[in-house]
């Protein structure tokens, strides 16, 4: 492979050869586009190789960040009436060149007898509720959490058969408060370096993640196993660290906490590892209150930050409470049968945030480990820094109050009003996806967050999508780890679910994106066009065609995941 000084050194010859021919401005600006390539690809090697070859996620080995690639949108959607034109054909508005393709919908798959997906009866717009999707690491196929109340389970989509089944689900014996055989409310899938899938219980159910350790197998021969050795909450956001052997989660809750569990063997999660959530140096609030209750009005929860152990490094609970004891999702304070994670984590005095939601992992430009968080209630996004030992630092991403829009173009009108799943491109850019508009006539965004320099605090979030369906909300954003121009998001529990009243419903549906001829912005006139890339510190775009770096740079990066 090319070395860094290889291409450094050849970067300079060509560049000067080229100022002194004279070449016309398309071959100069094709030639820095192929140097452009050489350095990511020198870069991702690098990044690859520290990884240890395991198959990780595109998103988890991203380096900072890049600049806006689209000309953003100026206002938010206006939803229409169930199965309006828009539902059908284009549920999202979307700046120009970005393509959106329907993969499946609950109304095709039910009327195709050799197909099956999750549908609770008497459970109306939340029958089915695909949420938090993942792709498998060859982009095939794409695994569908259903985060109903009960009868909750998994649906395996491929793509290339265009062929939905069930491959997992309860039995709805949580009607009657038996959870044996039946789960509530996955909200997570999530593809594990190990092949396997992980679903995790939110609202419903008992706070447990199930591993499916055969997903791609028939139906009838799927193996799954409760995780005992993970800390039971309301889980939304599960993502692996760069060197696989930690897991990232959330408690989704008003006073909920960040965790994370760092595996002893990271080839079998059930041998479990040590526990540990978060705790901000200057928090002096009360952990068991919620982020806005007085107690924690005036708490500080970002800045230095510590992992504080729950249990020990063989997993034995090093509190009162059991971390991993199975339960409802109540307040802790008035319950003690709510599950295990939270009130321990409130017994260390982990410090409170406004529904934790979705989260990604990724680099920042120093090179160090980040994790993001949505805190809905909040209407902000975190990043946690990872630094040496247990040590972190805590800032705020972005948000509705802190961060500007849409700068250095058209404002918008939008507003981040409930941040709620995370999506992360190979070019380490995030996307904030909001949980609406859940019966607003405005619908709810997709928001691109702008972090050049990747320090972890934005420059700015710009209006990316905007969906336009009734009483619905665009829910698992992920990018396909083998197309990396490409992307889908899920319509959850619009109004055409509930075929009672919406007879022959289009209902919950799986759309793919791709960027590949997305439209974007003007090069900046103080900027030469052969200029566009800056190593290391994001890439500009211009509207050549010949040049559009950004998709050349996504393109390249995806290879090297």
């Amino acid at each position: 492979m090319y070395p860094s000084s290889f291409v450094g050194g050849l970067s300079l010859l060509i560049v000067l050869k080229f100022s002194v021919v004279g070449w016309r401005q398309g071959v100069y600006r094709q030639i820095f586009a192929h140097i452009q390539g050489l350095e990511i690809f020198s870069m991702r090697f690098k990044v690859a190789s520290i990884a240890g070859g395991v198959a990780l996620a595109v998103s988890q080995l991203a380096q900072a960040g890049t600049a806006p690639f689209f000309n953003p949108l100026t206002q938010s959607s206006a939803v229409a009436t169930p199965n309006h034109i828009n539902e059908l054909n284009s549920p999202w508005q979307v700046p120009a060149g970005i393509s959106q393709v329907k993969l499946t919908s609950m109304s095709e798959i039910e009327a195709d007898i050799e197909q099956s997906v999750v549908r609770v009866p008497g459970l109306s717009r939340g029958a089915t509720m695909w949420d938090m999707v993942a792709f498998d690491d060859e982009g095939e196929n794409i695994f569908i959490p259903h985060e109903t109340f009960v009868g909750a389970g998994a649906t395996r989509y491929n793509i290339e058969e265009d062929k939905a089944v069930t491959i997992f689900a309860g039995d709805m014996g949580g009607l009657d408060g038996s959870w044996a055989e039946d789960w509530g409310a996955f909200d997570p899938a999530t593809y594990t370096p190990n092949g396997t899938v992980f679903l995790g219980e939110e609202w419903s159910g008992e706070g447990r993640i199930m591993e499916i350790l055969n997903p791609h197998d028939d139906p009838e021969d799927i193996k799954y196993r409760e995780l005992q050795t993970i800390a039971n909450v309301s889980h939304e956001g599960l993502r692996f660290s760069r060197n696989a052997k930690t897991l990232y989660y959330v408690d989704e809750w008003n006073s909920g906490s960040i965790y994370k569990i760092v595996f002893k063997d990271k080839y079998d999660y059930t041998k479990g590892g040590q526990t540990f959530v978060l705790k901000v140096k200057d928090y002096d609030g009360v952990p068991s209150d919620n982020w806005n209750d007085p107690s924690n009005a005036d708490a500080v929860r970002t800045g230095k930050a510590k992992w504080v152990p729950l249990t020990n490094k063989k997993g034995k609970p090093l509190t009162s409470v059991d971390p991993f004891m199975n339960g409802p999702t109540n307040d802790p304070r008035t319950n003690d049968d709510t599950r295990g994670g939270r009130p321990a984590a409130d017994e260390v005095g982990a410090t409170p945030y406004g529904r934790p939601e979705d989260m990604e992992v990724g680099v920042l430009a120093n090179g160090n480990e980040v994790i993001y968080f949505a805190a809905t209630s909040e209407k902000t996004i975190y990043s946690i820094e990872e630094r040496r030992g247990r040590n972190a630092y805590v800032r705020v991403f972005a948000s509705e109050d802190a961060t500007p829009k849409n700068v250095g173009f058209a404002p918008t009108t939008g507003v981040i009003n409930s941040p709620d799943n995370l999506a992360q491109d190979a070019l380490g850019n995030i996307y904030i996806i909001e949980d609406a508009p859940n019966g607003s006539d405005v619908g709810g965004d997709i928001w691109f967050v702008r972090d050049e320099n990747g320090d972890g605090e934005a420059e700015s979030v710009d209006h990316f999508m905007s969906i336009q369906v009734d009483g619905a909300e665009a829910t698992g954003m992920i990018f396909n780890p083998a197309k990396p121009t490409q992307f889908v998001v899920a319509v959850q529990h619009p109004d055409s679910t509930d075929l009672d009243a919406v007879p022959g419903g289009h209902g919950d549906a799986l759309w793919m994106f791709d960027l590949k001829d997305v439209v974007p912005p003007p090069c900046e006139k103080t900027v030469r066009p052969w200029h566009a890339a800056k190593y290391n510190r994001g890439i500009k775009t211009c509207s050549y065609t010949d040049d559009f770096n950004f998709v050349y740079a996504l393109k390249r990066a995806g290879l090297y995941y």
